[in-house]
């Protein structure tokens, strides 16, 4: 049905809409995407172990390290502007990848489609809070925004599956070419432009520190996660982590700062930052676990995990959009409690599911991430809120960089929670030596089985299976708490009125400054 909101809307309006979500949708796809075509890849190209991992990861990396440079740039040279530039770079490297007879030049040019990647989907949020000056307007625009960024995610294992049916592997990357051709045609007539005209230089210091500690620590939080706690993804953790502070520092005494970190200061975002970044977390890992659950114990192939998933991605994609009107009726602090309370209740119901039971598996997956749908649909407008709008792009590409860093690092906890729990739990059910290859993972310990004999076998895989369900409830019920936890900081530190739904900061000289008032504490009287 058709609402209020959408009725007012011009018709400018819908098509720069358009033009926006449908680039974010296919840019988060592609984060998933290839899960499902490295088998096919791998024969063509025949990368190595090694290569295979970049090949899966370097775009995720450019993108999360070069998000808060394009974001401050975008905010200096022109949002649309740079906007356009990452659309033409993305398409041509698209092709590139598609077909690309080496697995160098398939490296080479997903990482090139990262920091496209990375020049597009600030400026996309950024031109939203432009295009969108009504508050409810922006609250409809980014809810819908952060619904094809969340269900991207989700749905790109499917649609690798159903192309992966019908072509060859490269065929997963040319979806980008029409999208972003339409782009380059509609955005220079339906996007408007904005830039920050008192910007200073960009400062490279600043620039190389922030990829330092970006890159750095996504990277180590992956290594971390499929190889356990070693010296050195844990040193190059220390460095990011080094020179992150140093990026603080650094930009407290710079007059034109590449990230404001005067922003934190407003409590709403503060809050919503920490509810963002850890329920993000929690999803990353707990959607990374589920997954293997649903292959490795339950027996479904990947194309079939992908589908038994989609009722969630329904779900989520539903609440997303739901959020900015339940806000105006209920306030925002409420739904977002609200919504983080049924997410733990799902993480809950998760926890208590057996070895086989897929159904209630999936119906309390659904919930949960139904209950996250909440506050996901409210936390682009809250940020862009407590941001000028001359830094409307620096502050998109902190809540993306956020986003990004806390799947990166809820793959890597709740991955070591789970993997630490299954090797007790499979030590402790067996009597006779366990294979170091069998303790490290439940896909070592199928493979191991099959040099052994066939009730030795069936032995093996069954303790491995009831040991990584074990693992699997214990990081539930950690998502749980940690939900609660998130629920009552939403309850007690987001303010509960609805007129602060995307209302974004004046473009003053007040404004401009590093001191940004704190909203949030005028906004929670309210």
């Amino acid at each position: 049905m058709e609402t209020k909101t959408e009725r007012h809307l011009t018709g400018r309006q819908w098509w720069g809409l358009t033009v926006l979500a449908l680039p974010t949708l296919l840019l988060s796809l592609d984060f998933s995407v290839l899960y499902l075509a490295l088998p096919s890849l791998a024969t063509d190209l025949a990368p190595t172990g090694s290569q295979e991992l970049w090949i899966m990861d370097i775009y995720g990396f450019m993108t999360a390290g070069f998000l808060v440079t394009m974001g401050t740039l975008g905010d200096r040279i022109g949002r649309r502007r740079l906007l356009l530039i990452g659309a033409a770079a993305f398409g041509v490297a698209s092709v590139v990848a598609a077909f690309a007879p080496t697995p160098e030049v398939l490296i080479a040019s997903r990482a090139v489609m990262g920091v496209a990647g990375a020049m597009v989907l600030p400026s996309t949020l950024a031109l939203i809070a432009t295009l969108f000056t009504d508050p409810r307007q922006l609250a409809f625009a980014t809810s819908l925004w952060m619904s094809c960024f969340m269900g991207g995610l989700v749905i790109g294992p499917v649609i690798g599956g159903v192309l992966l049916s019908t072509f060859w592997w490269g065929s997963v990357f040319l979806l980008g070419v029409p999208v972003m051709a339409l782009l380059l045609i509609l955005g220079p007539r339906v996007l408007p432009e904005e830039h920050d005209p008192g910007a200073g230089r960009l400062d490279l210091v600043s620039v190389g520190l922030s990829l330092i500690t970006v890159l750095g620590a996504v990277y180590a939080l992956k290594e971390l996660a499929s190889h356990g706690w070693e010296a050195s993804p844990a040193l190059i953790l220390g460095i990011a982590l080094t020179a992150g502070m140093a990026f603080v520092r650094r930009q407290l005494i710079l007059d034109s700062p590449l990230l404001d970190v005067g922003l934190f200061r407003d409590r709403v975002l503060s809050s919503t930052m920490t509810i963002w970044l850890l329920g993000g977390a929690v999803q990353g890992g707990v959607s990374f676990l589920m997954a293997q659950h649903l292959q490795a114990v339950l027996g479904l192939s990947p194309l079939a995990a992908g589908l038994a998933l989609v009722p969630a991605s329904v779900a989520m994609i539903a609440a997303i959009l739901a959020a900015p009107a339940l806000a105006q009726r209920f306030g925002i602090g409420r739904v977002m409690s609200a919504g983080l309370v049924v997410a733990a209740l799902g993480a809950f119901i998760v926890a208590q599911v057996g070895t086989g039971e897929l159904t209630p598996l999936l119906a309390g997956y659904s919930v949960s991430i139904l209950g996250l749908g909440l506050p996901s649909g409210l936390v682009p407008g809250l940020i862009l809120g407590a941001a000028p709008s001359h830094r409307a792009g620096s502050a998109s590409a902190l809540q993306e960089t956020a986003g990004e860093f806390g799947m990166a690092a809820g793959v890597a906890i709740f991955g070591s929670i789970a993997a630490s729990s299954y090797r007790d739990r499979l030590t402790a059910s067996t009597t006779d030596a366990v294979p170091d290859r069998a303790l490290d993972s439940i896909s070592g310990a199928i493979s191991a089985a099959e040099a052994l004999s066939p009730s030795a076998a069936h032995d093996m895989v069954q303790a491995a299976q009831a040991a990584y369900a074990g693992g699997f409830t214990t990081a539930a019920l950690v998502a749980a708490a940690t939900f609660a936890a998130l629920a009552l900081l939403a309850a007690t530190q987001v303010p509960r009125g609805a007129d602060v739904v995307i209302q974004q900061q004046p473009d003053t000289p007040e404004a401009r400054s590093s001191d940004v008032p704190a909203r949030g504490e005028g906004a929670a009287e309210q």
